[in-house]
């Protein structure tokens, strides 16, 4: 919960353990340093809250706009009764009316009221296409100024899951079969989430466990057990294999580092004497996450990985995806003071996580957006979920964000240039060219065909390729 990733992390005498975590195995006696609401986990709601509500909306430029506009356009159309009472001759009275209520009707602020909120409603559902959904209108209109973002590493860039990469036995070893039966039943009596990622593989390869017997787990290095006939196996780490003095081939030696080097874990299966196979397992990177990354990266997005994960995997996994700025063993109050930093330094802020460990930076954000196979309070948080666990959609909800305002532009641009041309007309303007007045129902209509310019265009924005 804390660390964020799928690994647990390994408690010993005089470690800190924190409240709502799990303890998986055995038992142990701790003692309360903190309790109630001054606990880590509280902590991080507490800061989540305080970021969520020191955050000020953004002032909309219609509002803006409207509340300057509304008492112009009347002061016009005073100004235009009273002229023409004063210089329309005979028919004065009957004509300063008709100008003045069709300055009224053609300035109807009813396609300045439109050009906003529809933009947002069809960029919104077209997003929810893209398995992009928004909560908030803010984070859409924001997005198109993201500049830097920040990938959580585990279930974000990766699949949050470990997976078995490899398997190899010794040169010597030829009953490849009866050995991962052994495995198998080893493993499937573990109650270690690696060793749930070995049974899932031996699953898929329709291997059988044979019966074993003498079961044992011992803590922090492995399992052993015997066979029906009395051979005894390991299947565990590096130091459970030197505890029992088993030797291990030079070839496997060569692969262990190798396998280590690209951030995986090792795990070592042999029998009393030596050391019979070895497999690596890893959190596996998700297949577009490179590609998605590279496309941030071509937008000219600073991208940042934050991970609670060790620095050697931060780095292999970095180095994988092509991403030059990381940090790892990170807590999550680091992640919200990194956001925090880049905002200082003039950013817009995007934060990527789907755990409880990136809530806090989540709320700090400019921009959120949670992962939707993560934890609930990410979700809460965040502006915006992805409900696939695909990294391409944040491309997609950059450039709709970039759509979207567009539009909302383009329609402020029609409300106007129809404001702008058809007022001065509505006033009398071309009066004294060509004796022409605009009647009022023609300026409803011309008011009307504003708004429905305005929503043609923002509908329009069904059509844009998110790709």
């Amino acid at each position: 919960m804390i660390t964020g990733e799928p690994v647990p992390v390994e408690k010993t005498k005089n470690d800190k353990v924190f409240a709502g975590t799990i303890n998986q195995k055995g038992s142990f006696q701790f003692i309360a340093v903190k309790v109630g609401g001054e606990t880590l986990l509280s902590q991080i709601i507490k800061m989540v809250q305080e970021a969520q509500g020191s955050k000020a909306p953004v002032q909309k430029l219609v509002d803006r706009i409207a509340g300057i506009f509304v008492p112009v356009v009347m002061t016009i159309s005073l100004v235009t009764f009273i002229t023409w009472m004063l210089l329309g001759g005979e028919n004065a009275f009957t004509q300063a009316l008709l100008t003045s209520v069709a300055v009224l009707v053609i300035a109807c602020p009813c396609a300045l009221g439109l050009a906003t909120p529809t933009a947002i409603m069809v960029g919104i559902g077209k997003g929810a296409e893209n398995n992009i959904l928004i909560k908030d209108a803010e984070s859409l209109e924001l997005g198109y100024k993201v500049n830097a973002i920040i990938l959580d590493k585990t279930g974000t860039i990766t699949e949050g899951k470990p997976v078995v990469t490899n398997m190899v036995f010794a040169d010597h070893v030829t009953d490849y079969t009866g050995l991962e039966q052994i495995l198998f039943a080893m493993e499937a009596q573990s109650e270690h989430p690696l060793a749930e990622a070995v049974v899932s593989f031996l699953k898929h390869r329709k291997v059988n466990p044979i019966e074993i017997s003498n079961f044992n787990s011992i803590t922090g290095k492995g399992v052993r057990a015997e066979t029906l006939n009395g051979t005894g196996y390991f299947a565990g780490n590096h130091k459970l294999m030197i505890d029992n003095s088993l030797t291990i081939d030079s070839y496997l030696e060569h692969l262990v580092e190798e396998w280590e080097e690209e951030a995986k874990t090792v795990i070592y299966f042999g029998d009393e004497r030596k050391v019979l196979g070895i497999m690596a397992i890893s959190d596996k990177i998700k297949e577009t996450s490179k590609e998605a990354i590279k496309e941030m990266l071509d937008r000219g997005i600073e991208v940042h990985m934050l991970t609670g994960d060790n620095k050697k995997t931060a780095e292999a996994v970095s180095y994988q995806v092509g991403i030059t700025n990381y940090k790892g063993e990170v807590l999550p109050s680091d992640k919200a003071d990194f956001v925090k930093m880049l905002q200082g330094k003039g950013k817009v802020v995007a934060m990527v996580g789907d755990g409880i460990n990136d809530s806090q930076a989540l709320a700090q954000a400019d921009v959120s957006i949670a992962m939707g196979k993560g934890s609930d309070i990410a979700m809460d948080v965040a502006k915006m979920t992805l409900i696939t666990s695909d990294l391409k959609a944040i491309p997609k909800a950059l450039k709709l964000s970039q759509k979207t305002v567009m539009g909302i532009r383009q329609n402020l641009f029609w409300a106007f240039i129809y404001n702008i041309i058809g007022i001065p007309i509505a006033a009398g303007l071309l009066y004294p060219i060509n004796g022409f007045l605009l009647d009022p129902m023609i300026a409803g209509a011309a008011m009307a065909f504003s708004s429905v310019s305005v929503v043609l265009n923002s509908l329009r924005l069904k059509t844009i390729d998110l790709a």
